[in-house]
């Protein structure tokens, strides 16, 4: 009897009342997103299993929770890409190589300009070519000057025919109101109408020397010294590694200074060839900037 009873306890409904209503329960968000944050960073659901039986259940209530899918779960981050630390690492020892070779460049350089300065060491020298480049530095300066003239002149023509256009009108004008003197007024204003005329024509033709002046000193001269700069920064750079070869010829040979030499020897060739380009380069682009300006 007490088995029956105890059975029908068991059994019995318990009624849930009004404290244990969901829909009475305020609406948490923080929950959410705490629960939401455990999910992502708490271990991998993947590698683990849910039973769905108690304590010592059998191996048929096992769920993989590979097979859940739900708003909750997120899927873990990428990982990097293969290969990804390797490119990265390449990339910043080819950064360091240019940086490298910059600032020998630099300080090749910088020592063979101070002694070219001081007197401790040697040029090369274009006597034709360097005649050549001081010449047109001398044409562009007074061609510069030329060009400062000619728009102030142009200015004060513009200013001029603008007056005598305002006076012809005032003639004009005082003709058709002053019939005692209207043949007077009438001759000024054609007068005036005239030089005004004349003045625009002068006006365009001093606008278009400006304009060819302006081109030939700030774009065609301008490249040539462009060009000039480059070509003087290759023969720096020519006689700073000239000069690293020649040091370097008369120390001892051993393997590593054999070495070292076979590489500045490499060097030099290249800067060699780029200061004879550049050298080539300036005596065309001054011979074509002769024959623009004529």
């Amino acid at each position: 009897m007490s088995d029956g009873i105890l059975s029908k306890a068991a059994t019995m409904e318990i009624p849930i009342s009004s404290n244990g209503d969901t829909s009475s329960l305020p609406e948490d968000d923080g929950l959410e997103q705490d629960l939401q944050q455990v999910m992502v960073s708490g271990p991998n659901l993947n590698e683990t299993s849910i039973v769905s039986g108690g304590y010592g259940g059998t191996a048929e209530g096992i769920i993989p929770t590979g097979t859940i899918k739900g708003p909750g779960l997120h899927p873990p981050p990428p990982g990097p890409p293969p290969g990804g630390e390797e490119v990265v690492r390449g990339i910043a020892v080819e950064k360091f190589d240019i940086v490298k070779k910059w600032g020998i460049n630099t300080y090749k350089c910088t020592k063979q300009l101070l002694s070219e300065r001081f007197g401790r060491g040697s040029r090369t020298v274009d006597l034709e070519l360097e005649t050549q480049i001081e010449l047109l530095r001398e044409t562009k300066r007074k061609y510069e000057s030329v060009l400062h003239l000619a728009r102030a002149l142009t200015a004060h023509l513009y200013s001029l025919v603008q007056t005598q256009h305002a006076l012809g009108d005032a003639f004009a004008d005082l003709s058709q109101k002053s019939p005692e003197l209207q043949e007077e007024f009438g001759y000024n204003a054609e007068t005036q109408k005239l030089l005004c005329k004349n003045g625009e024509t002068l006006l365009g033709a001093v606008n278009f020397f400006v304009s060819s002046i302006n081109t030939l000193v700030n774009k065609t001269m301008e490249d040539t010294l462009m060009t000039v700069k480059q070509y003087e920064t290759a023969r720096l750079e020519y006689d700073a590694y000239r000069t690293d070869l020649e040091e370097l010829s008369m120390g001892p040979r051993d393997a590593s200074a054999v070495s070292r030499l076979d590489a500045a020897q490499s060097q030099f060739q290249s800067h060699k060839d780029k200061y004879e380009k550049l050298r080539a380069d300036v005596a065309i682009k001054l011979k074509f900037l002769e024959e623009n300006k004529v």
